[in-house]
This record gives C-alpha cells, sequence and structure tokens, in this order.
C-alpha cells in the first residue's frame, strides 16, 4: 500500500484510470464477441471492486503514514478513521456482491428486483458518504498539519479537502506534495 505514496502522479492517474479502462474494453469486446449482453452485467462489479480497492488502498496509506508524521501538539483519532475508512470498504464489496448475485437472478432466472431493499441500501449508502468525507477531511488536515507543521483549521485545508474530493484533477497537484513528504523522509 504505502508504494501508492512514493507514485509518480502520472502513474498514479494511470492506475486508477488506466486498469478499469482496460478492464471496460476487454469486457466490451467479450459482450460483442459473446452475443450477450448479459455478460457486461457481471463485469461491473468486478470493475467497481478493483477502482474501489485501489482508491481506498491509497486513501488509507495515505491517512495511516501521514498520522505518523503528524507534529505532536496536533492529537487526530486515527482509530475513526480507520473505522470510518472500513465501512464503505464493506459497504462496496458487498454491493458488488448483491449486484452479482441481482444480475444473476435476473438473467438466469427473469426474476425482478424487490425494491423494499432500497430501504437498506439508501441509509447505508448515506452513512458510507459521511464515512468517505469524514476519510477526506482526515487526509486533507493531516496533509496541511504535516506540511505547515502546526495546527490547521478548515480554511486552511480547504483546497486540499477538495483536491482530494475531486480526485482525478486533485491528483495531478496532491500526489507530487505528497511525494515530497514521503522522500524527505527517507
Amino acid at each position: 500500500m504505502n508504494r501508492l505514496l512514493h507514485l509518480k502522479h502520472w502513474q498514479l492517474f494511470l492506475l486508477f484510470f488506466g486498469i478499469p479502462i482496460i478492464l471496460q474494453l476487454i469486457f466490451m469486446v467479450r459482450i460483442v464477441t459473446s452475443h450477450n449482453p448479459g455478460v457486461g452485467f457481471f463485469m461491473f462489479p468486478l470493475i467497481m471492486v478493483v477502482y474501489m480497492g485501489l482508491f481506498f488502498g491509497w486513501f488509507y496509506a495515505l491517512g495511516t503514514n501521514l498520522h505518523k508524521k503528524l507534529p505532536p501538539t496536533i492529537h487526530m483519532n486515527l482509530k475513526i478513521f480507520k473505522l470510518f475508512m472500513l465501512v464503505p470498504v464493506l459497504y462496496i464489496f458487498t454491493l458488488a456482491v448483491f449486484m452479482f448475485s441481482l444480475f444473476s437472478r435476473l438473467i438466469a432466472h427473469h426474476s425482478s428486483f424487490n425494491p423494499g431493499w432500497m430501504g437498506l441500501i439508501v441509509p447505508i449508502h448515506l452513512f458510507s458518504m459521511f464515512c468517505i468525507f469524514y476519510c477526506l477531511y482526515f487526509n486533507a488536515k493531516s496533509l496541511k498539519a504535516v506540511e505547515w507543521q502546526r495546527p490547521v483549521t478548515f480554511s486552511d485545508f480547504a483546497g486540499e479537502f477538495f483536491l482530494i474530493w475531486f480526485f482525478p484533477v486533485g491528483i495531478w497537484i496532491i500526489q507530487p506534495r505528497i511525494n515530497k513528504l514521503f522522500e524527505e523522509a527517507e
């Protein structure tokens, strides 16, 4: 996981977007050659798990390693960060398994989707989103506090928060700073 912190911004971008695009192209070719559109439904959960595994792996490595570099005057709860990282990971993995199961039942048996599941999925989804935003907050605050080596307020790290949130654009700005922090340590 820590190797993700040493990758250059363009390497990380290719890893996060190149692998899913290549997988998508492979699966599109498989759909076209099999003449069975149902094949594509089975591949979406796999692509989702691969992409989210990479993203949350980078996110976790960033949070835990930045926490080690925090100045002693700043106290951030790493256990809450880890717990809040676990919630969306489990949710997305469970959702992928559920989607795979649902797609197989829909295609094989031509059954319908039970909308009662939405009553369970929506609150869990909203809590998972809250957990992701907390992790964004934790990583952005940690990054700025490690760079400045002093306590920071949200207005100090709001830029980092939004850059991490809008990941495809922000990675070009955030990752070189992360590389610099971890190269200095070595």
